[in-house]
């Protein structure tokens, strides 16, 4: 229990962490890739990014907790209650009203959820009951999906590379995890132990490679494209890793038929959720680029985090800048942020 309760609550910091970010990124940045210069751009000038990164380790911090406390597979599938969260703190952020859409798909999801865990029931495993071997051909085998998914996002639409950039970012969050719990385990053994073991630093480069691709899947488009990967491939991987290689124990038989099930209602759900309109306040209007009575006119400009960009007010209107081409052109240099 006192796992359930510490991820239930790394869960609601993760979910309102995701909120912030992206009300802080998605009218500011216009370079669909997350980097040095953005970050730094970020800290300077959004205080909400700060706040939502404060909330993103608070949440890491919990995780790592129940990690030390329950199974990987458990502790990894009860983090996805973080979505119908996301969805309660963008609806107060916004002001929006959960319809029966959200409610329906929420309760799906919940219900999916507790069917798999129950009938599932992952208990035990431990990371250290395999030898380095089999830790680093399961870290190349996961680290090539990631990089996999990422070598076939570049040659998308926009759309689809948001999706895709969901996936990897679920990928190694997944990642993230399994390489905390192994740190968690071995911090029982104190300080020197935590040091010791190698996972600890593979745990701190994994981190670092997972919080840019998070927030490259946050910019590279709507949120509802890319959460699903985001939260979907996190498990996927835990899973994975908890039965497959740390020996966890499961429920077996006709219990996998309940499993099954729950898994359709837990996807339905999140696929549901994710495309909700309060997931993404350019669907709501509430935050619209485009004036409202020229709804095929192009963004206005913004006050963009490129300093750059602020000389190109002075430059004279060009004739064809609504023509079909300089449009599509538009779109394609604004990496998909514009539906």
């Amino acid at each position: 229990m006192a796992a359930i309760v510490l991820v239930v609550l790394a869960a609601a910091a993760n979910a309102a962490a995701l909120v912030m970010l992206r009300k802080a990124t998605e009218a500011e940045v216009s370079d669909p890739t997350f980097s040095l210069r953005v970050l730094w751009l970020l800290v300077r000038r959004r205080p909400l990014w700060a706040a939502g990164i404060a909330a993103q380790i608070v949440g890491a911090v919990l995780q790592v907790i129940a990690l030390a406390h329950g199974a990987l597979s458990a502790v990894q599938l009860v983090i996805l209650i973080e979505l119908p969260f996301t969805l309660i703190g963008a609806r107060l952020m916004l002001g929006s009203r959960l319809g029966a859409r959200e409610w329906s798909a929420i309760a799906a999801m919940t219900g999916g959820l507790a069917i798999v865990v129950s009938t599932l029931s992952p208990t035990g495993g431990d990371p250290f009951s395999i030898g380095l071997l089999t830790w680093l051909i399961g870290l190349a085998a996961t680290v090539a999906a990631i990089l996999g998914v990422l070598a076939l996002a570049q040659r998308r639409a926009p759309a689809a590379r948001t999706a895709l950039f969901g996936v990897a970012a679920g990928l190694a969050s997944g990642l993230t995890a399994v390489l905390a719990k192994a740190v968690a385990v071995s911090a029982s053994g104190g300080i020197l132990a935590l040091l010791t073991v190698w996972q600890s630093w593979a745990l701190a480069g994994a981190g670092v490679a997972s919080f840019f691709l998070l927030h490259n899947a946050l910019q590279a488009g709507r949120l509802a494209a890319s959460q699903p990967g985001i939260t979907l491939a996190n498990p996927t991987v835990a899973v994975a890793w908890g039965i497959g290689l740390f020996h966890e124990h499961i429920q077996t038989g006709w219990w996998l038929a309940g499993t099954a099930l729950g898994g359709a209602l837990l996807v339905g759900g999140v696929v549901a959720l994710s495309r909700s309109p309060l997931l993404d306040p350019e669907q709501q209007g509430s935050e619209r680029d485009r004036a409202p009575d020229r709804p095929n006119a192009e963004p206005t400009p913004r006050a963009d985090l490129t300093e750059a960009d602020d000389s190109s007010t002075e430059r004279p209107a060009r004739p064809d800048r609504t023509s079909p081409t300089a449009t599509g052109a538009s779109n394609r240099r604004e990496g998909g942020l514009v539906a």
